[in-house]
């Protein structure tokens, strides 16, 4: 593949980003990057974000021979300038290009939400793996799958991947065979311009809560807002959770660029809504215990009879909350072509890597993993493990990020207070604070005439420990990381086994006593 200057110029131009271009010999670029560790011969480099000038050196060393800034560095003499008002809209849009625009190519399924992202990305993916015989890709928290080899499925590093990134994905997926994508766009996507320009068949907008709110983040609630509703104005058709916060004012920003007949509404009952309007589909729970999990959908208009996906299914992941998860990949199908068959077959094998995890540790009950990384889904977790096991202890082992998402901690120190009995507090991904420093906020939070606290800043032991405290009534709730290998501290990946792994080499510890 490859990009002329000419091309290029045409491109932000029309988007009047160009402030100016300086070319050298090549007019055409074999390869597109923003990591000077990645520089190929006859690259395009793009100066992006924390961005230093020698990086520029180490790309111009490489092979690079043009880069794209937003102002001129002596560092890159005697290469292509190409000078911009915003590097990251520019990087969006040449990058589509280069990848010769692979999103044409494939149905995109798109959710935002503060909780439930993955979890119904995975829901929608498997559906339709039963519709598109394995022609389905991913792009989320957890995974990026761009095709059905061993080698076109890796762990992901962002919720959403830098542009760059995303389009080079969509290209494997569209090259290897793939022809629907199910993707998670986080606000940050929004607020950083990773998704500049990208448009999506189906977007989905499941719920908001007070989250990802601090100085490296979104400055406001109304800002994180804002990003994530610019999901649905870049969408052709919505599906918004009718039951969120906020609701009116999310259907009014999808309204503002889609009809009204496509949008579509779902909720757990009915109810008259703005424009006069009821939800399209409702759904209902049927069972929600921790070890059986079914709900029954019903159309509630002429629209969404005609979609034929009214019944029972059962969905393999357990958790009230996953309820409202499993309706909306059942609507996103749907309108891509599901079968109430292929909705039926996904939901009730479906796996989701690091969610609801459970393993049976005998004598000292039973563990879960799971991913809940903020107030409102650790909230919905323990809440609904604690109703089911009222007699249990509810033991947690949980930390909370450093230098990002900073009111999770006293998020979690509520939830904690309303549904946990004894926690362990420890390190995850502590970057460039110290972990001590982050458990004790989290702990100043925690009302201790309610909750057990302890504080073990080693993960592995930390975990060890909660299993090993709990009675053959427990939950022990292991949260926050899943199955992410990594633990990031002072900016470094970190290998870390992932709690699924800590847990299991606990229970073959206890097997052995």
């Amino acid at each position: 593949m490859s990009l002329g200057i000419n091309e290029i110029k045409t491109i932000l131009s029309e988007h009047n980003l160009l402030i100016k271009i300086v070319p050298n010999k090549n007019e055409q670029f074999d390869d597109v990057t923003y990591d000077s560790r990645n520089v190929h011969n006859n690259a395009l480099f793009f100066c992006k974000g924390n961005f230093k000038p020698e990086y520029l050196t180490m790309a111009k060393a490489a092979g690079a021979s043009g880069y794209v800034s937003e102002k001129k560095y002596a560092e890159g003499s005697n290469l292509t300038q190409i000078i911009v008002k915003d590097v990251q809209k520019a990087m969006s849009l040449i990058g589509a290009a280069f990848y010769r625009y692979p999103e044409n190519d494939l149905f995109t399924i798109a959710y935002t939400g503060t909780k439930g992202k993955t979890t119904s990305s995975y829901f929608a993916r498997s559906i339709l793996d039963n519709t598109t015989n394995n022609k389905t890709g991913l792009l989320s928290t957890i995974d990026t799958i761009v095709g059905n080899n061993p080698d076109q499925k890796f762990k992901s590093h962002l919720t959403t991947p830098e542009s760059l990134d995303i389009f080079k994905y969509m290209r494997m997926a569209v090259d290897n065979g793939m022809t629907h994508m199910v993707m998670e766009v986080s606000s940050q996507a929004y607020k950083k311009n990773r998704v500049y320009g990208l448009k999506y068949n189906i977007g989905l907008f499941l719920n908001i809560s007070p989250d990802h709110i601090g100085p490296n983040e979104h400055p406001t609630f109304a800002d994180y807002l804002h990003c994530k509703e610019q999901l649905l104005v870049n969408s052709d058709i919505c599906i918004i959770n009718a039951d969120t916060d906020h609701f009116e004012d999310i259907y009014m920003a999808a309204k503002a660029t889609t009809q009204p007949e496509n949008i579509y509404l779902f909720s757990d009952h009915d109810q008259s809504l703005i424009d006069n309007r009821h939800p399209d589909f409702i759904f209902d729970s049927i069972s929600d215990t921790i070890s059986d999990n079914k709900i029954k959908l019903v159309s509630n208009n002429k629209k969404a009879k005609a979609m034929k996906l009214d019944g029972e299914y059962k969905i393999a992941v357990a958790g009230d909350y996953n309820e409202s998860n499993a309706t909306s990949a059942i609507i996103a199908t749907g309108l891509s072509g599901a079968s109430s068959d292929d909705v039926s077959n996904g939901l009730s094998t479906v796996f989701v890597p690091g969610r609801m995890e459970s393993y049976d540790a005998k004598s000292h009950g039973n563990v879960y993993v799971d991913y809940a990384h903020n107030y409102a889904s650790m909230h919905a977790l323990l809440s609904f493990l604690k109703h089911g096991n009222p007699d249990g202890k509810v033991i947690v082992v949980v930390g909370s990020p450093g230098n990002k998402g900073e009111d999770r901690r006293k998020g979690f120190g509520i939830a904690l207070t309303e549904n946990a009995d004894e926690a362990f507090l420890t390190t995850d991904d502590p970057a460039f604070e110290d972990p001590a420093t982050i458990v004790d906020e989290i702990d100043s939070y925690i009302n201790h005439d309610k909750v057990n606290v302890h504080i073990e800043l080693d993960r592995r032991l930390a975990i060890s420990k909660a299993i090993h405290s709990g009675d053959e009534n427990s939950i022990i709730v292991v949260a926050g990381k899943g199955r992410d290998p990594y633990q990031k501290i002072n900016g470094v990946d970190t290998p870390y086994e992932t709690d699924s792994v800590v847990v299991k080499n606990v229970l073959k510890g206890i097997e052995n006593e």
